[in-house]
């Protein structure tokens, strides 16, 4: 009540229209705030940052909320899904200062995606499994993408080049199997999951000990299997 009582005396906001009138009238406070600290007058950290002096921010918070799903404390999770809002309401606030778009642009975005995306639910189409949710899904993605600078002439478009290079590999190997890119022809020796998890943490401290970067080698090995991929794509029929 006290923050409350403190927004409606900084910004005019009704305390009653905070508790009663919407239940997400919370947001409303929130980009007041950020709004308040990006303009004349405000938070000097807040006012010189750009969209790539916060990037790493939102990757950081990305991971503290990954270790607060894990930890299955309610309150840490509660405070780090605040934290990566606070990652969009502040870039929302960058680009609406540039005329681009604002947070209620990015809502009725994900929105309208999320209703294009889903036939099955919003509309008439039938789906037997995920399987086919997952086809249908990339079918609209690509049509929504076609004609456009995005579009994903590729069937290995799409996986952030930023991604940790295990995570990128998996996603990688996941969409050349899919398009039969990938003969799965790799080792075949029978692993355990506990004897593979000791192998990959023994190849990241021989690694170590040579004074290479397991993380660089994985991601130069995961570029090479790319741009063979790719050029084997461009080749068939």
């Amino acid at each position: 009540m006290v923050l409350e009582r403190l927004l409606a005396w900084l910004f005019g906001l009704k305390v009653c229209a905070v508790r009663t009138k919407n239940k997400h009238a919370a947001l409303t406070p929130l980009l007041e705030v950020m709004r308040r600290l990006r303009a004349p007058g405000g938070c000097p950290w807040d006012r010189e940052q750009d969209h790539r002096s916060l990037r790493w921010h939102a990757v950081e918070e990305v991971y503290e909320l990954i270790d607060a799903i894990e930890s299955g404390d309610d309150l840490e999770l509660e405070e780090e899904l605040g934290d990566l809002l606070l990652q969009v309401v502040f870039h929302c606030q960058l680009a609406k200062e540039r005329g681009a778009f604002d947070f209620d642009d990015v809502a009725r975005h994900i929105t309208n995606k999320l209703i294009r995306r889903h036939p099955h639910v919003f509309g008439e189409l039938k789906v037997k499994d995920v399987d086919q949710v997952w086809t249908n899904w990339e079918k609209i993605k690509r049509a929504e993408k076609h004609g456009t600078r995005h579009e994903r002439v590729s069937a290995l478009d799409g996986i952030p080049k930023h991604l940790p290079a295990l995570l990128r590999a998996e996603k990688l190997l996941k969409k050349a199997r899919r398009a039969k890119l990938n003969d799965d022809s790799g080792p075949s020796r029978t692993l355990t999951r506990a004897a593979l998890a000791r192998e990959l943490f023994d190849l990241a401290r021989l690694a170590q000990r040579r004074g290479w970067s397991a993380e660089e080698l994985l991601r130069s090995e995961t570029l090479r299997h790319e741009r063979v991929w790719r050029k084997a794509e461009r080749k068939k029929p």
